[in-house]
């Protein structure tokens, strides 16, 4: 006996599973599919700041630190992660979903008032922040490259040229540049001879400070 012979010596039952699978068939084609990994917009914030000069480990230390205890102090945030480099800090803030992104930037915004007085006075704007979803990849990479001219010259051709008319596209949302190479002085002092002419190290600075447009990073190495 097979089991097809059930279903034949029983028209009224094979008729009334027949009907059922074609019901559930329905069911299945009006319900929409659950993505296992759906895209959710976490609301999240990143904060930038800048300190022309200062190495990765001074900006971790002036500048992301203090702005981290005062992020701490937020309401629902699921995680904090900093990213140090050449003059440059970032602080991504991700909120749980509960939170509006509205209120949470705001509270982004009174810590970053509430740390001005811990952060550097050389600092030469205050820390910015913008919302952003982490969810999103750069679609478009371009490496520069030159056999003439200097990094430093093919990182100002990058920002000030390429960056900037990038960035008027429609639809473009961020333009990022990596690998820059800014210009710098470095200032060797002889001990013994700033000892005889009583000249100090704050004296050095406030001069080179004088004398550019920018705010110098001071680190002193004896030899």
């Amino acid at each position: 006996m097979s089991i097809s012979d059930g279903f034949i010596r029983r028209p009224i039952m094979t008729t009334l599973v027949m009907a059922a699978n074609l019901d559930l068939w329905s069911l299945c084609i009006q319900s929409p599919a659950v993505s296992d990994l759906p895209n959710v917009d976490f609301p999240t914030i990143q904060v930038s700041a800048a300190l022309p000069g200062a190495s990765p480990e001074t900006m971790a230390s002036s500048v992301a630190t203090p702005l981290e205890k005062q992020f701490s102090t937020i309401a629902g945030i699921d995680s904090m992660v900093s990213t140090n480099s050449l003059g440059q800090s970032n602080i991504t803030i991700q909120f749980n979903l509960s939170r509006d992104l509205d209120g949470a930037a705001l509270d982004v915004q009174s810590a970053i008032a509430a740390a001005g007085g811990q952060l550097p006075p050389e600092m030469p704007t205050p820390p910015t922040f913008r919302k952003v979803n982490p969810a999103d990849q750069p679609i478009l990479y371009l490496a520069l490259s030159s056999p003439t001219l200097k990094l430093s010259q093919v990182d100002e051709a990058a920002e000030t040229t390429m960056a900037q008319r990038i960035s008027m596209i429609g639809g473009v949302a961020q333009v990022q540049v990596y690998g820059a190479q800014k210009y710098a002085v470095r200032v060797q002092l002889d001990p013994g001879e700033m000892a005889n002419r009583q000249i100090g190290i704050d004296d050095v600075t406030n001069s080179l400070k004088l004398g550019n447009t920018k705010r110098p990073y001071r680190h002193v190495v004896w030899e």
